[in-house]
């Protein structure tokens, strides 16, 4: 009676609610009874037979309770160690384990050698005597002994377990037979006689045996696993055991070895003399020949060394015989020794074999050619020329036969050939000075870089935070480290969008507390997004170790350029001859500078100026006057823009003259034409004076590009569009680089022709599409910090340009100009200064004076109005010509309306056409 009428209150509220639904609550309100009396029979009839006292099921639940809240705090204590300990830096650990051995074996030692009292003595008397019997008192060194190594070497952790199975064999193999030489206790005999003996071990080891074979075929077993045991802990094959001993007797000095007695007293002379051959001049005289190294040959080899195709110098060769040219020899080949062995790679067959006389490939055989001439001094090639008429056995080497299948490369064509003047085009070299490269030792080595720092590990849990708290489904799965920025990759969960990564620049940059945030998306080669983010601790990268990275893979490409260091860690290198011409713009101080001259001296140490020519172009006239008077210079550093433009228009013709010695010869690139003239395969015509030479490369560097175009935009662009378009072939590459990279000085020719860019820091996302035709500039950090797009790569890398001290490029700069003196091109200067006058005083109108002066003559009528006319020019242009003819003396002032009187005769007219030109 109690409950209906709360019931009964209970609808009017249900009614008041939702009358329309009361029926249908109504019912359930009366099924719901009748499913709960069920139920609660049940769980009383479940109950029913487990009647318990009440006072002993609490007592029961306490005890419960208290048991697993107790065993939970003791496994979360424990989990705790575990999981510090496995986030304890590998080498600590490694570390700990090595000094508990050592603690243990100062223990041991305790125990057995000084009789140690105590329970701890008690201890170690039963457990080590017990088990190794009379040998009890070398456990502890040879617990010592593992200790020491694991410390020495824990990069080793695979030849663990290969130590504790050759030391277990070789323990139980001495124990078994200590058990055997001591008569064999048993179990009766006491515990103390099994101590006395080979202990438990050795009891566990030798009794089987003894009992079921007899002692006669027990100890030959035991001895066989004592010496597997000792083969496996040295590594030792047992086909190796000879020479295993062998070395083993020439370490102790009881067997000689007849190698080492052979080249050891030559291998430690040649060790000195280069070594004290690389700091010091390579062309010093008077020092002594070594006695036991032949050089006949090998000069040629070396020098060959880095390009793995013959070397042929521009005239023969002087006397192999002089004093110096050993140590000469001897440091070049073992720079690249030193190289090799450095970077733990084996040194280039072409070297190796220096001494051995073998050819490799198409090299130069090794006969020299004898000609008696003295070596001339660096600074006077052209004086010691004359020299050369005394060469008697020159017109002997056509008689010569080499001694190889290899083409006598060494031939050259008779001194009176030589002597007649060559053809303006051909580069002059000074072949007749012996060359060696700089050594890698001039530049210096960095540190290893870093594969991860705590702010990485900081990094990674901010992003982990920004997407967690963004609700994108991503995570970080890695990260590669580089030396100016870390790229972290990020994978998404299945139907994420790339674009929720990319919306969230400003929050990631926000997180991580910087500003210069980039998202790659993708990854290349990843299906991953990438997200760089600087480096607080920024890390230097050396030219030298780019250079001694391509030394060590033996790539002897003498146009090899070290660019720097990439995101990865990877080093940066490409061949300028591959590229075929590159842009290198950015931002003030964004390191452009530094790139030129890593460009430079990595041709300086890896070319010869026989491989690479060089025209520098510096208009701000203090970046590039480190290098004044290197042998690769093909002309002075020129400073003067004007002059600049001609240098530019000389190489277009230096470029057409080549390709017209391709297409006569009929070879499609310059490599293969200098090829076959090494190889004699091209000869001059008959009755031609001319020598033919290999062409070298042609390398043009300008520093400032702006400035040129500023002053001469049109000769400049149309110069660099053709010498682009059509040098590759040639040997001809271009290096352009701006800081102000706008399109009225990268112009859209330009552009089109240079497909190889280097960007560093840019101030504007204009800037960096009109370099890299897409943003990412922007966002560099400077002070090298790059995007470099070669030709063919579908988007740019980035990377840390390499940075090379002002004290290497002078020590470089130095060695090469000790090796020779330069061999400047006389036209390049002499059509500089002609032209120079042309520019200043006509500009762009030299054909029309020259149209109107042969007008104005012929006609013997000096009139502004009859040039109008007759060339279709406007007002100002005819007034114009008609003042530049008047300062050049051809017409006379002016009188008014009436016509000029002309000064010069119809049959001067040539000589006056050629004044206008600027021709002698």
């Amino acid at each position: 009676m109690a409950s209906r009428p709360s019931a009964a209150k209970k609808q009017p509220a249900k009614k008041a609610a939702a009358p329309a639904k009361a029926p249908a609550k109504k019912a359930a309100a009366k099924k719901a009874p009748a499913k709960k009396a069920p139920a609660k029979k049940a769980v009383a009839k479940k109950a029913a037979p487990k009647p318990a006292p009440s006072p002993t099921g609490g007592v029961y639940r306490l005890a419960r309770a208290l048991w697993l809240g107790l065993a939970h705090a003791v496994g979360a204590v424990f989990r705790g160690i575990g999981q510090g300990a496995k986030n304890l830096d590998p080498a600590h650990r490694k570390d700990g384990v090595a000094l508990l051995l050592l603690g243990i074996a100062l223990i041991v030692a305790a125990g057995t050698w000084a009789d140690l009292k105590g329970p701890v003595g008690d201890l170690v008397e039963i457990l080590v005597a017990g088990a190794f019997g009379r040998l009890d008192l070398l456990v502890p060194i040879l617990v010592a002994v593992i200790a020491v190594r694991l410390i020495r070497h824990p990069e080793k952790p695979e030849a663990n377990g290969r130590i504790v199975i050759g030391l277990s064999a070789l323990v139980i193999g001495v124990l078994g037979q200590v058990h055997i030489a001591c008569g064999s206790p048993a179990r009766s005999d006491g515990m103390q006689a099994i101590r006395d003996a080979g202990g438990l071990i050795g009891w566990g080891a030798a009794t089987p045996l003894s009992v079921t074979m007899t002692d006669v075929l027990a100890v030959p077993l035991l001895v066989l696993l004592t010496v597997f045991g000792l083969l496996v802990v040295t590594a030792t094959p047992v086909n190796a055991v000879p020479q295993r001993l062998r070395q083993l007797g020439v370490r102790l000095g009881l067997v000689s070895d007849p190698v080492a007695d052979e080249f050891g007293e030559d291998d430690e002379r040649y060790e000195e003399q280069w070594r004290e051959a690389l700091p010091a001049r390579p062309r010093r005289r008077g020092g002594p020949a070594p006695e036991t190294y032949d050089p006949d040959g090998a000069e040629q080899e070396a020098l060959a060394r880095r390009r793995g195709r013959p070397r042929r110098s521009a005239v023969p060769q002087p006397d192999m015989n002089r004093p110096m040219d050993a140590v000469d020899v001897a440091a070049a080949a073992a720079a690249a020794l030193d190289g090799a062995v450095l970077h733990g790679m084996p040194p280039s067959p072409l070297v190796a074999d220096l001494t051995q006389g073998v050819s490799v490939g198409d090299r130069e055989p090794t006969t020299p050619t004898p000609v008696p001439a003295a070596r001339p001094q660096p600074g006077k090639p052209k004086q010691e020329k004359p020299k050369q008429e005394e060469k008697p056995k020159q017109d002997k080497l056509p008689e010569d036969k080499p001694t190889s299948a290899v083409p006598d490369l060494t031939k050259s064509p008779p001194v009176e050939e030589r002597e007649l003047p060559p053809r303006a085009e051909q580069l002059q070299l000074s072949g007749d000075i012996t060359y060696s490269l700089p050594s890698l030792d001039l530049l210096t080595r960095g540190g290893p870089g870093k594969a991860r720092s705590a702010a990485n590990d900081a990094i990674v849990d901010s992003l982990t935070t920004v997407f967690t708290e963004f609700k994108v489904d991503a995570r970080v799965t890695g990260f590669t480290r580089g030396p100016t920025v870390t790229r972290y990759e990020v994978e998404l969960g299945p139907a994420v969008k790339v674009e929720r990564i990319t919306a969230l620049t400003k929050n990631i940059a926000y997180a991580v507390a910087s500003p210069d945030v980039r998202i790659i998306s993708p990854i290349p080669g990843k299906s991953a997004v990438g997200i760089e983010i600087p480096n607080t601790d920024r890390e230097m990268v050396n030219l030298g170790d780019v250079l001694r990275l391509a030394e060590s893979a033996e790539d002897d490409d003498p146009m090899l350029v070290a660019f720097g260091k990439d995101v990865e860690g990877g080093y940066v290198m490409h061949s300028l001859a591959k590229m075929p011409h590159m842009l290198v713009a950015g931002a003030t101080g964004s390191g452009k500078s530094s790139c030129i001259n890593c460009l430079i001296t990595s041709v300086m140490m890896r070319a010869t100026p026989e491989d690479v020519r060089m025209i520098l172009v510096d208009p701000k006239r203090v970046e590039l006057t480190a290098y004044e008077g290197i042998p690769h210079l093909i002309t002075p550093i020129i400073t003067n823009p004007k002059r600049a433009a001609e240098a530019l228009q000389w190489v277009v013709r230096e470029m057409d003259l080549r390709y017209d010695d391709l297409a006569a010869y009929g070879y499609r690139h310059i490599d293969d034409f200098n090829r076959a003239v090494r190889e004699g395969k091209v000869k001059p015509p008959e009755g031609s004076e001319r020598e033919l030479q290999p062409y070298p490369y042609l390398l043009v560097i300008v520093d400032e590009l702006a400035d040129l175009m500023m002053v001469a935009p049109r000769d400049v662009e149309d110069a660099i569009v053709r010498i682009t378009q059509l040098a590759r072939a040639a040997g001809i590459h271009l290096v352009l680089a701006t800081q102000r990279p706008s399109v009225d000085v990268v112009t859209g020719l330009i552009k089109a022709n240079v497909p190889s860019r280097l960007a560093f820091a840019t101030s504007s996302l204009a800037d960096s599409r009109v370099i890299l035709d897409q943003p990412g500039a922007e966002k560099l950090i400077g002070k090298g910090d790059g995007l470099f797009l070669p030709m063919g790569a579908n988007k740019p890398t980035r990377m840390q340009g390499a940075f090379v001290t002002e004290e290497e490029v002078a020590v470089v700069v130095q060695h090469c100009k000790d090796q020779m003196a330069p061999v400047f091109r006389d036209d390049v200067v002499v059509g500089t200064k002609q032209k120079k006058e042309i520019d200043e005083d006509i500009g762009d109108d030299l054909d029309l004076l020259c149209q109107a002066a042969e007008l104005v003559v012929s006609t013997q009528f000096g009139s502004t109005s009859m040039l109008q006319r007759k060339l279709r020019v406007g007002f100002a242009k005819a007034g114009r010509l008609m003042d530049l003819m008047e300062s050049r003396n051809i017409v006379g002032p002016s009188e008014g309306s009436k016509a000029r009187d002309v000064l010069v005769k119809p049959d001067e007219l040539d000589g006056v056409l050629a004044v206008i030109r600027g021709e002698s």
